[in-house]
């Protein structure tokens, strides 16, 4: 015996992609309800119908009509998976499930990946209709290789390549949309960020996202960058934290911090992807610069970046300090992103090792470092050091639909000590 409730997923190709039994279940149903797109594939059915233009109205409805006790057959039509951010869960939580049977389509996203004969079990799944861009954003920054988005008329696929511009991502992506999918006018075409702008699409859409692999970035004609202030999305990063990097705007107040000067000997110390050493070698070709990180895939980066970006001064460093600076030659300066857990011992080998007058800067990101450094500076001679720190709190400007925010960059403590002559 049928429940009350049938509800029926539809693709585009309307009643020729229903199993024959659920053809069945639609052909006895005393009621009919769903869009005007979905009710249109059933012109010549008998039934009651009614075109959902309120999600409230219709649950108010339906309760009124179960209460009823008739035994019909109601059929609610919905596109695709009806539990696959459709109203099946409105129609789960307001109504007794017991009253209710679900019969899905296949589903758009299962659709593209199919198109694009791809496994989808990875992919980060998001749903940006009536809904805002923070969650695409989120996912983006956190490195997720492989994201499908369900859009709408204000996110579009216009609106995802204008924020995957904005964020300066230090990753490439190819852009999948794909259109109509299972209808006769299906379209599924492949676009990068830029080339996507322009484009129209039907609205009737699903975006897929992918990382691009680190083979396809081409290389990197030095005539086209600027002096200093590289933008974060041209470095090789961390495949699973693309965002752990040394931001642009913060590397620019690292290098006035350090007050740089020509042929100066300089040691990186958690230099993740190179990209303060890189700036500060192609600022001093002169200069000599150690670039030390303990992560084997941070010390291969550094060595692609100098490649890339085409900086011959560096020396990347495969270790952990302050072990991996025994030998080095005395620096002018010393850049520290990342301890590894070893702040006290690194800032004692850099305090004796400094050449006076030398400049020590700081990037930290958690008050439990920020607090270790001070107590550290604190038991320092005080007529060794002067010290000065540079609260950083930054924001980037990204589109929401037709409007503009700002999206705020995590919080930075600059802390400079110059070792006094």
């Amino acid at each position: 015996m049928l429940t009350p409730i049938q509800v029926v997923g539809i693709g585009l190709d309307g009643v020729a992609g229903l199993s024959t039994s659920v053809q069945a279940i639609v052909d006895q149903a005393n009621l009919l309800v769903g869009s005007d797109r979905l009710l249109a594939h059933f012109p010549n059915h008998p039934a009651e119908k009614w075109a959902l233009t309120s999600f409230k109205a219709l649950i108010e409805k339906l309760r009124n009509r179960l209460d009823q006790a008739n035994s019909e057959t109601i059929v609610v039509l919905a596109s695709g998976d009806p539990l696959f951010f459709g109203v099946g869960r409105l129609l789960v939580e307001e109504l007794a499930p017991e009253c209710l049977t679900f019969h899905p389509h296949t589903s758009a996203i299962q659709l593209a990946f199919s198109r694009l004969k791809m496994p989808w079990q990875d992919a980060r799944l998001i749903s940006s209709h009536g809904r805002s861009l923070d969650r695409l954003t989120q996912a983006l920054k956190q490195g997720a290789a492989k994201i499908v988005v369900l859009t709408d008329g204000k996110n579009s696929p216009n609106a995802i390549a204008k924020l995957l511009l904005e964020l300066e991502l230090p990753r490439q992506h190819q852009i999948w949309v794909c259109e109509n999918l299972g209808g006769p006018d299906e379209r599924v075409r492949s676009f990068t960020p830029d080339t996507l702008l322009d484009q129209t699409f039907d609205p009737l859409n699903v975006v897929v996202l992918l990382a691009r692999p680190k083979a396809e970035l081409s290389a990197l004609d030095p005539n086209d960058l600027p002096a200093f202030g590289l933008s974060d999305s041209l470095f090789l990063s961390f495949q699973d934290r693309p965002g752990l990097i040394t931001k642009r705007e913060v590397r620019l107040l690292v290098l006035g911090e350090l007050a740089l000067r020509p042929a100066q000997t300089i040691w990186d110390i958690g230099a993740g992807t190179g990209s303060v050493s890189i700036e500060i070698g192609r600022l001093y070709p002169q200069s000599k610069l150690f670039a030390i990180e303990k992560t084997a895939i941070g010390a291969s980066l550094i060595r692609q970046n100098s490649q890339r970006f085409q900086v011959a001064n560096i020396t990347p460093i495969h270790d952990s300090a302050p072990d991996a600076l025994t030998g080095l030659p005395a620096p002018d300066r010393i850049f520290i992103g990342g301890s590894g857990g070893h702040l006290q011992p690194i800032l004692d080998t850099c305090s004796a090792r400094l050449k006076s007058g030398g400049i020590l800067v700081l990037a930290i990101a958690t008050l439990e470092h920020l607090t270790a450094v001070w107590n550290w500076l604190q038991h320092q001679p005080p007529a060794q050091w002067r010290h000065h720190l540079l609260q950083v709190q930054l924001s980037r400007s990204v589109s929401v639909a037709s409007l503009t925010r700002f999206s705020p960059l995590n919080p930075i403590t600059l802390v400079k000590l110059e070792k006094k002559p």
